[in-house]
């Protein structure tokens, strides 16, 4: 079974290399000012630039880290995909994906190198091709008009708005980009770099670099991969899920058996709940008709709970330290660049194309998840401000177009008078050095860090 946009009438839009268009049913955002649930309506909620807070007088922001969510893509793997519920197996929704250049770039008015001749596909199994079909997990071309929407409000903000970057990039070494080595991600981040700084505010000889760390290096993400302590601490926490969650999950059996092969929805069943709702929320987020039971929100909540739990709540130091100890190291110690060096410190943003993992662990990290899972393209920003009058540096963190007042600096003398919102940097580095691995390799082996 294959599923296309509904609104198409022909193959011929999708197979357009000059479209960049997306319906706006493919786009719903929800009600300005914040997500709506996304048992009903996907939660995907577009950075609003007009709302910003701008800080209070005496502050000059010097530097901003943004950590984005890959775009809308495909569900990760096949599920819930005979009758009765019908989800699509074959997503044909990668056009864009399937020729070498940025969704808009008919819109560039520079004359760029011819693209490549080379055209990518999708074979089945049994040896057969259907155009624009998508790869399990791979951005769709909503997932590319929404990052690429992105960078374009990250433009808005902070070039055209705050200035804190110029309106032509006149050097790379202004911004930083990262992602993690998944297609996803850096199709995000070429489709965000391409909002933020299109080619024709690219003076020649001027190119954005997107870095790519081995994974053994890796540090956008919880790293199990070099970090076996980590792997061992987060298994043990989807066991306590299993045991505490499984329960609370028994009573909707009669409602989604007939979904799952007669099978009951488990954090750890097969599928796991997880999955179920990772397809859920994709199918949502794409206008894909979903079983009504995945639209009733007393379901929907008693699922993502468990799903929460499971991947999103390790509250122990030791996991906070492997998990995002590292990524808050290195932000800490780019800004304290920026402090220290002021500007002949050119860096001015720095953005990060991740996963859903690394936003809910950001926020758990620092006390101020609100138990949601993170929707597509959902961001968080830390901004650096200068006082003008000179002193203590002044740290925000921001999320989905919310301020968050860090815990770690409620106290007196922690945070700008009257603004909680606004954490000094002393305060904000003390915590983050308390989350510092002081001997990575030890601390990941698998019997953790030795006590004395």
């Amino acid at each position: 079974m294959s599923w296309i946009p509904s609104w198409v009438s022909d193959s011929s839009l999708l197979r357009s290399a000059e479209s960049s268009a997306v319906p706006d049913h493919w786009i719903n955002m929800g009600a300005r000012g914040g997500p709506v649930s996304w048992g009903t309506t996907p939660p995907q909620v577009p950075l609003d630039v007009e709302n910003y807070p701008v800080a209070p007088e005496g502050l000059e922001l010097q530097q901003v880290h943004v950590y984005v969510r890959h775009g809308e893509r495909t569900p990760v793997g096949v599920r819930l995909a005979g009758p009765p519920a019908n989800i699509p197996e074959h997503w044909l929704m990668c056009a864009a994906g399937r020729r070498a250049r940025p969704l808009d770039l008919e819109n560039s008015q520079v004359q760029l190198e011819k693209v490549s001749h080379v055209h990518k596909g999708v074979e089945r199994s049994d040896g057969s091709t259907i155009e624009n079909q998508c790869l399990l997990g791979e951005l769709t071309d909503l997932g590319r008009q929404t990052t690429l929407n992105y960078g374009k409000a990250l433009r808005k903000l902070y070039i055209d708005r705050l200035g804190l970057l110029p309106e032509k990039l006149g050097s790379t070494s202004e911004v930083y980009f990262r992602t993690t080595n998944m297609a996803r991600t850096t199709e995000t981040l070429q489709n965000v770099i391409h909002g933020l700084y299109p080619a024709s505010n690219c003076p020649s000889g001027v190119h954005p670099t997107i870095l790519i760390r081995n994974g053994k290096d890796e540090n956008l993400l919880g790293n199990t991969y070099s970090c076996k302590r980590l792997e061992l601490i987060q298994l043990g926490f989807a066991q306590a899920a299993a045991a505490a969650y499984n329960p609370t999950l028994e009573p909707l059996d009669n409602k989604l058996s007939k979904y799952l092969n007669g099978n009951g929805i488990r954090v750890d069943g097969k599928p796991r709940a997880s999955g179920v709702m990772d397809t859920v929320r994709a199918a949502i987020a794409h206008g894909v008709k979903v079983p009504p039971e995945f639209e009733d929100p007393a379901i929907v909540d008693a699922i993502e709970r468990a799903v929460i739990t499971e991947w999103f709540q390790d509250k122990t130091e030791e996991g906070r330290r492997l998990g995002m100890g590292r990524l808050l190291e290195d932000l800490s110690r780019k800004m304290q660049s920026k402090v220290e060096r002021g500007s002949t410190d050119p860096l001015k943003m720095l953005v990060h194309s991740t996963h859903d993992t690394a936003l809910a662990a950001l926020c758990q990290t620092l006390d101020v998840f609100d138990n949601k899972w993170p929707a597509f393209t959902a961001s968080i920003t830390f901004e650096l401000f200068s006082k003008v009058s000179g002193g203590e540096p002044i740290v925000r963190m921001r999320y989905q177009n919310k301020n968050l007042a860090l815990p770690i600096c409620a106290e007196p003398g922690k945070h700008l008078d009257g603004h909680p919102e606004f954490c000094t940097f002393s305060a904000f580095k003390e915590r983050v050095k308390e989350l510092t691995p002081t001997d990575w390799e030890a601390e990941c082996a698998p019997s953790g860090r030795a006590t004395t």
